[in-house]
């Protein structure tokens, strides 16, 4: 295995392990009775840390995989197959109409965020990881990486947010969620 693999491997295995350190270090408090389940929020917490072993993958015009990179969407859509088995729907515009409405101040991990960066609404997503920072394959030239929804740039173009369910598809049946209302 080349050198430069090996150490892509070991800063996905230290990012991993330090947000499960920090995530163990926690103080633990009685959820209100609005809060998520532990099931669901562990669930969400899975696509959150799955999302975040994926960075430094290239992004990739149309790509769905880690093996040739991703595109926004794409990555947001595998993600999601592979923790939950939910097939969202292919580009960031169709996820936007998924799941329900998310305010910017009750953000959780493992929604989806949505921004205006092709003078389109809805033409860009990542999945939000907490502390007010999301995951997401940027564009050409760079890796999927971490954040600052707090940065300019991001905050102006902010379109809204999503929350989608933490349940597998019934049956299995592997069709997209857009076409399953």
């Amino acid at each position: 295995m080349p050198l430069y693999r090996k150490f892509r491997a070991m800063q996905r295995i230290g990012l991993t392990l330090l947000i499960l350190l920090l995530g163990a270090c926690a103080t633990t408090r009685i959820a209100p009775p609005d809060q998520p389940s532990a099931a669901r929020t562990e669930r969400m917490n899975d696509v959150a840390f799955y999302a975040l072993s994926l960075a430094d993958t290239p992004y990739r015009y149309g790509g769905n995989s880690g093996e040739i990179g991703f595109d926004c969407s794409g990555f947001v859509q595998h993600v999601y197959q592979n923790t939950l088995g939910i097939k969202l729907p292919r580009t960031s515009a169709e996820m936007s109409r998924v799941g329900g409405e998310a305010e910017v101040s009750q953000l959780r991990p493992g929604d989806l965020v949505f921004f205006n960066t092709r003078k389109q609404p809805f033409s860009h997503v990542g999945i939000y990881v907490g502390e007010e920072r999301f995951v997401h394959s940027p564009s050409s030239g760079k890796a999927i990486m971490v954040v600052s929804m707090r940065e300019k740039y991001w905050r102006n173009r902010y379109n809204g947010a999503r929350r989608i369910a933490a349940m597998p598809q019934a049956g299995g049946d592997n069709q997209p969620l857009s076409n399953r209302f």
